[in-house]
């Protein structure tokens, strides 16, 4: 349940979605079963212990957008058809022509599409009316996308924005590592990788290594950026921040809520508080975060479109 990746959006100012109407909404997408003619089907899914399209705990709320994908490569369809080919060759007495061929593939693909084995792939993502937030549990920005604008789909519009600053962060890390310490709550850890700029873009990468040596600063003052920055928030958080303002590798430290013992916790007990402690504290860490890259929308939503 644990967001691992965060592709942070804004929400509109005058966004002001109900519990109520958001699950209706979500009620008319639901994930079905692919056909026996489809490859790919996407739907909203239960994101929590229930049977519900949308989990609420307080002001925030949880969904999932599920994706299912038949496994059907092109290299079997490819093999088959070939196979397929040389029998017909056989029997006409001579070779198969383009358009055979590509009549022989698309009967392989129908005939093997039906009995395709299928993958489902889940994207969670949490919304915060309060914050202004639209996180998406998901280090692909095609993916993040992807249930953007399912959901976008689904509501009938959502001016949602990625999340801007009026410094970029790579300017910010580099200033951090320049001074061997990051600003607000935030605290420099051991993983850091630097990139030059054209024509080169070489990359220097430093795992689990102390960062306040004057090799790094040597690399910064040379022309390298910093694209990515292992920070902890507040002892609590760890994470990597990225030159598109993603923050990646999420870890939370020692803020679970103790458990005496779990074996007498309701699994849907225990999900909502996972939920609340998960969205209190990634609320609290976007807002600081924002704050200090000198975030416009640091204190508010993103003007409505």
């Amino acid at each position: 349940m644990w967001f691992k990746n965060l592709t942070v959006y804004r929400l509109p100012a005058d966004w002001s979605g109900s519990a109520a109407s958001l699950e209706e909404a979500l009620a008319r997408r639901p994930l079905q079963p692919c056909s026996p003619l489809e490859m790919r089907s996407m739907g909203w899914v239960p994101p929590a212990t229930t049977e519900r399209l949308l989990h609420t705990l307080g002001e925030h709320h949880l969904l999932a957008l599920g994706i299912d994908q038949k496994l059907l490569p092109a290299s079997v369809v490819r093999q088959e058809a070939q196979r397929r080919a040389r029998l017909k060759a056989e029997t006409q007495g001579f070779p198969v022509g383009r358009r055979q061929m590509r009549a022989l593939k698309m009967q392989v693909l129908e005939e093997l599409r039906a009995r395709a084995l299928t993958r489902r792939r889940v994207t969670r993502a949490w919304l915060d009316p309060r914050g202004g937030w639209l996180v998406v549990d998901s280090a692909s920005d095609r993916r993040a996308e992807e249930l953007v604008e399912t959901l976008r789909d689904t509501l009938g519009s959502l001016a949602v924005q990625k999340v801007d600053t009026e410094r970029a962060p790579s300017a910010c890390m580099a200033a951090w590592l320049m001074e061997s310490d990051a600003s607000g709550s935030f605290s420099i850890e051991q993983d850091l990788e630097l990139q030059s700029g054209e024509p080169a873009k070489s990359i220097v990468r430093y795992r689990r290594h102390p960062l306040d040596g004057k090799d790094v600063r040597a690399h910064i003052t040379g022309g390298k950026r910093p694209t990515q920055l292992g920070l902890t928030w507040n002892g609590r958080i760890s994470f990597i921040l990225t030159e598109k303002l993603q923050v990646k590798r999420v870890e939370f430290l020692e803020v679970a809520p103790e458990r005496a013992d779990e074996e007498q916790i309701d699994p849907a007990e225990q999900f909502d508080l996972d939920f609340a402690v998960m969205a209190g504290e990634l609320a609290k860490l976007l807002a600081e975060l924002i704050q200090e890259l000198d975030g416009r929308q640091s204190s508010g939503r993103a003007a409505a479109a």
